[in-house]
C-alpha cells in the first residue's frame, strides 16, 4: 500500500510569496542566497515532457531532503512573448499533486537565469515512521 503526503488545505502557491517562511530563510531564498540542491533545465521541452520532468524532480528533490532548487525554464520566445514553460511551471508546482512538497517558488537572481529561472524552495519530509 502506497501512502501519499497530503497536508490540511493548503495556502495557494504563488510566485514570490514568501509569508509563510521565517524572515531570515525568506531572504536567503529571495536574494538566492541558499546553496542550490539541485537543478533542472526544462528549456526546449515540449509541454508534457517538462512537466513529467518537472513533476519527478520535485518528488526526488523532496525524497531526498534537498532544500532549495533551481529550475530553468528559459525566457520565452524570440518575438518577446512569455514563454510557455515559463507560464506553466508556477501553476504545475501548485497542483495538487506537487503542492504539499513545495513551500515557495521565486524567479532567480540574474546570476542563476534571472526571469528564465526559479528557485523552488521544497519542504522538508516529517517523517514519523522512523
Amino acid at each position: 500500500m502506497t501512502r501519499t503526503y497530503s497536508a490540511p488545505s493548503q495556502p495557494p502557491l504563488k510566485v514570490g510569496n514568501l509569508d509563510n517562511i521565517d524572515r531570515r530563510t525568506a531572504d536567503r531564498f529571495a536574494r538566492g542566497e541558499m546553496e542550490i540542491d539541485g537543478r533542472i533545465d526544462l528549456h526546449g521541452m515540449s509541454q508534457d515532457q517538462a512537466h513529467g520532468a518537472l513533476s519527478g524532480f520535485v518528488r526526488r528533490a523532496w525524497h531526498e531532503g534537498r532544500r532549495c532548487v533551481l529550475v530553468i525554464t528559459g525566457k520565452g520566445t524570440y518575438t518577446g512573448g512569455v514563454g510557455v514553460l515559463r507560464q506553466s511551471v508556477p501553476r504545475w508546482l501548485a497542483d495538487t499533486s506537487l503542492r504539499p512538497m513545495v513551500l515557495a517558488v521565486r524567479p532567480a537572481q540574474p546570476r542563476h537565469g534571472g526571469d528564465g529561472a526559479l528557485y523552488v524552495l521544497v519542504k522538508r519530509r516529517r517523517d514519523h515512521h522512523r
